[in-house]
């Protein structure tokens, strides 16, 4: 990414940071409500990661399509393929790995039987496929337009296939049907305590127009340069698209785990007033330093550190000692140990684990850009 646009990259970099504290605490059950998803209707802070991350996927679109638009249709099709079934493909693998789990005291091998088919890399691929189309066929004013047209019709096809009176509740929803029939029930996250997917194949259409945003965002942010007027521009369309999210919460509840259509503009509308506010520090004031360069170095390996920060755990857990009467794995004996006893309040002890997560992660990064490796599909 342009280096003229240096908040773009520690916009994408927070998000990776934000995702990382979210899903590494010490206790799911001891966690400060924050940085807690919404138990169905309603936004945490972290019900925003997602939709940033996505929003930023498409920002970083947003300068490389003038080059996919130069080289033609045969260079756009391989590439966004090849990274669609490569990204997708990485979020199999990541499900299913380890690969071996402990069946009392032996290792065996884990089967494709109950692998989790969708998920958060997989709703990156197909978000970053569809949008791509989109928005390479479609042009800016075509993709505003199907953007639009996705939102309403998602909508519409809650209500109408959704079950009558209570479309929008976890037992009402109509996309959880569609998932049973397509992926199998053994194949769906149960999180919610039944077979009930929050990446699932019918709220991906909502998703999809996160990206288009981002890439809009972007596109405008290149066109009108570094001036008051586009920060201007940016941060009212930012406000009117978060009091349009509200509005439509009237009708259609924010909610991330459907990825409704007022989640989509209330949560765009953000992401377009903190990208405001990082433009405003860094471009107009230049204020960066040590703040930004925390965050830059995660926007550089985005994809590296996320897989890394969801495999490391799931191989550490696989090392098993005795501590005491009991067996136990170097971050349960480090939780254990060294966070839990800081405080009566096991929310201290679970968020100081999930800083200690950060840095550690944070300290790969930093050096992978020390010696200029960067993984990219």
């Amino acid at each position: 990414m342009n280096q003229r646009y240096y908040s773009l990259d520690v916009f994408r970099g927070a998000t990776v940071a934000l995702m990382i504290l979210v899903n590494n605490p010490g206790s799911w059950g001891n966690i400060y409500s924050p940085l807690k998803h919404a138990s169905w209707h309603g936004c945490t802070p972290t019900d925003l990661v997602f939709p940033f991350f996505l929003f930023a996927v498409g920002n970083a679109m947003a300068f490389v399509m003038p080059r996919f638009e130069a080289a033609g249709d045969g260079v756009f099709w391989k590439k966004v393929l090849k990274r669609t079934l490569l990204i997708f493909l990485i979020g199999l693998l990541l499900h299913w790995s380890p690969f071996v789990k402990w069946e009392g005291e032996e290792l065996v091998a884990k089967t494709l039987d109950n692998l989790r088919i969708l998920g958060v890399l997989q709703r990156i691929a197909l978000c970053y496929f569809f949008a791509s189309v989109i928005v390479y066929y479609g042009k800016t004013k075509g993709a505003f337009v199907i953007s639009g047209i996705l939102l309403l019709v998602y909508w519409f096809i809650t209500v109408w296939l959704g079950k009558a009176g209570d479309p929008f509740s976890l037992q009402g929803y109509f996309g959880t049907g569609l998932d049973k029939a397509i992926l199998g029930e053994a194949h769906m996250y149960k999180g919610e305590g039944v077979a009930f997917d929050p990446e699932g194949i019918s709220s991906t259409m909502a998703a999809i127009v996160q990206v288009v945003f981002g890439f809009l965002v972007g596109q405008y942010i290149q066109q009108k340069g570094k001036t008051y007027e586009m920060l201007a521009n940016l941060m009212i369309a930012g406000l009117v698209l978060i009091f349009a999210g509200f509005c439509w919460d009237m009708v259609f509840p924010i909610n991330k785990k459907i990825w409704t259509s007022s989640y989509v503009l209330y949560t765009t509308g953000l992401a377009m007033l903190t990208i405001s506010l990082l433009i405003y520090l860094i471009e107009f004031r230049g204020i960066k330093g040590s703040w930004s360069r925390f965050f830059d170095v995660f926007g550089k390996n985005p994809l590296f550190i996320f897989v890394l920060s969801g495999f490391l755990p799931r191989l550490l857990a696989l090392i098993r000692f005795k501590d005491g009467d009991e067996l136990t794995s170097p971050l349960s004996w480090f939780w254990n140990h060294i966070c839990k006893p800081i405080s009566a309040d096991l929310r201290n002890g679970s968020l100081l684990y999930a800083l200690v997560m950060i840095a550690f992660y944070w300290l790969i990064v930093y050096w992978m850009d020390k010696k200029k490796i960067y993984v990219k599909v």
